[in-house]
Order: structure tokens, then sequence, then C-alpha cells
């Protein structure tokens, strides 16, 4: 192997997955964006809570859908040009949402970004397992997800300083053109595997020597798998609580009920994309080299979640400023950051030639979640009424406990884990 080739490739791949990492900065912010802006959407488009929910789910519904094509389109087109096309729609969602006459055109242009945006997770996993060892794949995983907690930080204090100064419609403008910024490098800068700049690949060659399975025969084997599905509810509602309260119900919550200005509202949703970033490596180290298994922290998280909402909905107007930024931290910590985990724990339950199915059918459901969730909850504080125009405490507690049962389920579900490190990659 050619030392010389096999540095650029070393040095290289650090470049391609900084800019991947930066478009998934833009994925994470228009994930959580309506947070921070759904009284501004709500008041400008003349909707009500359900149509904002809808509008918020729908960047959910596409994404969900593709996840499984996201897997295909990687292997068949390749990463680099599936990014990079299906960017360009997020691009266009973006400026169409931003321009948006009515709520139709914003749940179009919103529609528009979660399809668009849909195609980096896969393929990004994809070519971090062409250019990293397993052994790294972990590491990076871990280090993607907590770069998608910038973005989601981003959406809250940066974006309710933006959108306070140029208001809710141009900062999806602005996003829409950093957007276009990253199809460009994307295209220039990122390649699939090192073999196509002519390098070696670091990556362990024994991951290539197994027989392919092919792609219909790979969702039967992980649908027909009993092990598959306890992981799979417990993502569905593990992520419940990050998507619809993190991801949009929060900021009214917050603004609402705390009578708090968009300001400290961003501050307190920040916590969200701190607990993530911190969460992500923390807990995939805990897993690792502490606990020494996946399933430990997997029943930790859900519990602690458990606590959190619990606590939210007994003190559901009552609960000190203080006390909201740790329980938004770990909203962030537990039901967003562990994924990373749960992430893991889906790969090592099938062999390495269908990984990629089993990660893409599991990324099915937290997004399934989100989807149904964001405009159900908004239905529940609709009908409990409003009060000069906000929503009342009693519609927010009966969300408070929405996120508890959820949370509840997720912890019975993850006793069900099958513990994956031991024995790792055996079907």
């Amino acid at each position: 192997m050619d030392s010389d080739n096999l540095k650029k490739t070393l040095r290289y791949r650090y470049v391609i997955f900084s800019i991947l990492g930066f478009g998934y900065i833009v994925v994470f912010f228009h994930r959580l964006c309506p947070a921070i802006l759904a009284v501004d959407m709500m008041e400008d488009l003349q909707a009500g809570g359900t149509l904002i929910g809808i509008l918020g789910s729908a960047y959910f519904y596409p994404y969900a859908l593709m996840q499984l094509p996201a897997g295909l389109l990687s292997d068949s087109w390749g990463a680099r040009k599936s990014v990079t096309i299906f960017l360009l729609i997020a691009f266009i969602g973006s400026i169409l949402l931003g321009m948006a006459p009515s709520v139709f055109w914003a749940i179009v242009g919103r529609t528009l970004v979660g399809l668009g945006v849909s195609m980096l997770f896969v393929p990004t996993m994809k070519v971090i397992s062409e250019w990293y060892t397993t052994r790294e794949f972990a590491v990076m995983s871990g280090f993607l997800i907590a770069i998608g907690g910038v973005g989601s930080l981003a959406s809250a204090t940066p974006l309710a300083w933006l959108s306070s100064r140029i208001g809710w419609r141009m900062s999806f403008i602005s996003v829409g053109m950093v957007t276009l910024i990253i199809v460009v490098l994307v295209w220039l800068l990122v390649r699939d595997r090192p073999e196509d700049l002519g390098w070696p690949s670091p990556a362990d060659p024994t991951s290539f020597d197994a027989p392919s399975i092919g792609l219909w025969e790979g969702v039967g084997k992980v649908l027909s798998y009993s092990w598959f599905w306890p992981v799979a509810v417990w993502f569905f509602f593990n992520t419940i609580v990050f998507f619809a309260l993190g991801g949009l119900w929060g900021g009214p919550y917050l603004m609402q009920t705390y009578h708090l200005s968009k300001a400290k509202t961003a501050d307190i949703l920040s916590m969200i994309s701190i607990g993530l970033i911190i969460g992500s490596p923390s807990l995939s180290f805990l897993s690792n080299r502490i606990l020494k298994g996946r399933k430990s922290v997997l029943m930790m998280s859900s519990f602690m979640l458990v606590l959190i909402t619990a606590a939210m909905f007994i003190y559901t107007d009552s609960t000190p400023k203080w006390v909201l930024h740790v329980l938004f931290f770990g909203i962030g910590a537990f039901s967003g950051a562990v994924v990373a985990v749960g992430f893991t724990t889906a790969k090592e339950l099938f062999p390495v030639q269908i990984a990629g199915t089993s990660i893409g059918l599991i990324n099915l459901f937290p997004f399934i979640g989100g989807a149904l969730f964001q405009p159900l909850i908004g239905y529940i504080l609709e009908q409990s009424g409003r009060i000069n125009g906000a929503f009342t405490v009693s519609g927010y507690r009966q969300a408070m406990l929405v996120f508890f049962l959820c949370s509840l389920i997720a912890f019975i579900s993850s006793l069900f884990i099958k513990e994956t490190m031991k024995k790792s990659g055996v079907f």
C-alpha cells in the first residue's frame, strides 16, 4: 500500500467530513427552527395550532419516507451525487418557505426542505464507512450527531437574534443561500471513496469480503428479525419529546406559559443543543468504555427522560427558570443525543452487508413519530382553547402528559432491547 497516498487519504477525509458535517448543521437547523419561529409564523400566516403543527411535521413525512431509498441511492448514484441533487431541492424549499404567501405554500416549501435534507445522514454514513475504519465509524458517527447539535443551537438564540432583525421570511431565505453554498462544496470536493482519487482506503478489508445481500432480501431480514422491533419502538417513542417539544412546541410553551421573550426562550431552547453536543460523545464514551454495553445506556437515558417529562407534567407552569434550563438540557441529551448509541445498536444487530439497510429502516421510526405528534400536540392545544390568543396552561399540561406516556413506553421497550456490544455483527 502506497504510504504517501494513504497519508493523503487520512488528511483529505477530514475535509469531506467537515463539508458533510456543515450540511448536517443545516439539516438540524431546519428540523428545530419552528420552535423559535412558530409564534411569528402563526401571526403572519394567520394559522392555528393544528395548521402550524402540520407545517412543522411537513418536514418529517418526506424525510421518513426517504430513509430506505437513501441507502439505495447512496449505493447506486453515490453519496456525492445524491447529496448534491437533494440539497438543491432543500435550497428551493427554503426559498419558497421564506416567500410563502399562505400556509399552503409554506407547507409545500417545508415539504421540499424535508425531502432535500433527507438525503444527507445515510449517505454521510456511507461515506464514513468508506473513508474510516470500523472502530473509527462509531466515533465519527457520534461526532456527526454532535455537529447536528450545532445546527440545533443555531436554530435557537442565533435564529431569535436574526429573525428579530430581518424577520422569519428572510431568515429562511438566508439559510437557503447557505444551503446553495454547501451544494457547490459537496460537488467540487466530496468523493464517495478514496479510490475515486486513486488513493487507498483505510476501511477494514474484511468488511468487503462477505457475500453481498440484495436490497429487498436485506429489508426482509431486518423486518423479520424479532430483536429489531424493540429498538424500533424505542426510537419511535423516545425521540417524540425531542422532535415535538424541542422541534416545535417548546417555543410557544415557554413564551405563552412563562411569558418569556423570544431571546430568553431561545436561551432555554439552546440547552437542547448543548445537551445534544455534549451528550453524543459522552453517552458513546459511557457505552464503549464505562458501562461496556448499549442496552444499559438506552435504559438509563429513557428512565431519565421519564423523570424529565414527569416533572414537566406536574409543574407545567411553575418550574423555576434554572430548572427549565436543566430539563431542556436533559431533553437534548436523553431524547436526542442518545440516538448515536441507538444507531450503533441497530447496526450491530445485523451483518455488515445490511448495516446500511438496518440504519435506514430504523431511521424511519423517529421521523414518523415527529410527523404524527407535532400536529397531534397542536390539536390537543387547540381543543383546550385560548386566552388572549395564547394556548392555555391546561392544554400544555395535557401535552406534557402525552410526552410522559411516550417516555414511559420508550423506557419499557428499552428493557426488551438485545445487548449487541459483546456479540457485534451476529445475526
